[in-house]
C-alpha cells in the first residue's frame, strides 16, 4: 500500500473520522498529523494542564499563525497593487486581518462548531473563533508545510472570503484608522498595557494608546487586541468630539 493511500485508510476508518472530514471540506486535503488541528481547536478554557502554568490550548498555535497570515497577505497585497504605498499595503493588511473580519471567516469555515470550550456562552470569548482561525493556519504551516498554506490562505480565505474593494471603502477598523492616520502625520504610536484584572479565564486588560509619548485614550477588552481596538476607537471618538482632524 503506498503512502498517501495507507494514510487515508488509517484515518478514514479513525474515530476521528467527522473531524478529518471536516478539515478535509475546509482545506482540500487530508491531515497528516490530526492531533496538532486538535490542539488548534481547543480553546484554553478546555485545554490540559502539560506542566505547571503551561496548557495544551490554541494560544502558541494562534501566535504562530498569526505572524504567518500577516507574512502571506503582505506579499500578496505587495504583488495585487505595485504603485500602492506603503501606507496603503498597511491598512488592506490591518482590515483583513482585523479581529472583526478573521472572526467572519471563521464562521463561515464552520469553526465555531469545531472549537472545544468550557464556557456557557460562545460570546463570552469574542475574539475565540478569530484566533481559533489564526491557529488553525498555524497547524497547517506545521502539518504540510509553508507553500501549502500560502496556498491555503491565498485561495480559501483571501480570494473566497476577502472583497478587497470593499475593505479600500470601509472605516470600521479603528486601528488601521490609526496607522493611516499618525503615518499621513508623521506621527509614531503604541499601546502599553496599564493594568490586568481577574485571573485566569475572567482576565481583561486595561491598554492605553500613546501618540508621540502623550498617553491620551484607554481601551478594555479580554485579550490585548480587543482593548487596543477600544483604545483606538476612543481617540477617533474623542478627534470628533472635538472637531479635530
Amino acid at each position: 500500500m503506498i503512502a498517501g493511500a495507507k494514510t487515508f485508510f488509517n484515518l478514514y476508518f479513525s474515530t476521528d473520522k467527522r473531524l478529518i472530514t471536516s478539515l478535509k471540506n475546509i482545506t482540500g486535503f487530508y491531515p497528516h498529523n490530526l492531533r496538532i488541528y486538535k490542539v488548534a481547536l481547543t480553546h484554553k478554557t478546555a485545554s490540559a494542564e502539560i506542566k505547571q502554568g503551561v496548557y495544551d490550548s490554541n494560544e502558541r498555535l494562534e501566535f504562530l499563525g498569526d505572524a504567518i497570515l500577516g507574512g502571506v497577505i503582505a506579499e500578496f497585497l505587495y504583488k495585487k497593487f505595485p504603485y500602492k504605498d506603503e501606507g496603503f499595503l498597511t491598512k488592506m493588511r490591518s482590515r483583513i486581518v482585523s479581529r472583526d473580519n478573521l472572526n467572519k471567516i471563521s464562521l463561515k469555515f464552520g469553526l465555531d462548531d469545531m472549537v472545544d470550550y468550557h464556557f456557557h456562552h460562545k460570546h463570552t470569548a469574542k475574539s475565540m473563533n478569530g484566533d481559533a482561525l489564526e491557529a488553525f493556519i498555524g497547524a497547517i504551516y506545521l502539518d504540510r508545510g509553508y507553500e501549502v498554506c500560502k496556498e491555503f490562505i491565498i485561495h480559501k480565505i483571501i480570494k473566497n472570503h476577502i472583497d478587497l474593494d470593499s475593505l479600500e471603502t470601509t472605516d470600521k477598523d479603528f486601528k488601521s484608522q490609526l496607522v493611516e492616520w499618525t503615518q499621513g502625520r508623521k506621527k509614531k504610536f503604541d499601546y502599553r498595557v496599564i493594568a490586568e484584572h481577574g485571573k485566569g479565564f475572567d482576565k481583561y486588560y486595561d491598554v492605553q494608546l500613546f501618540i508621540d509619548d502623550e498617553a491620551l485614550t484607554t481601551g478594555k477588552g479580554k485579550n490585548k487586541k480587543t482593548a487596543e481596538q477600544a483604545a483606538a476607537e476612543a481617540f477617533f471618538k474623542t478627534l470628533s468630539e472635538s472637531n479635530l482632524t
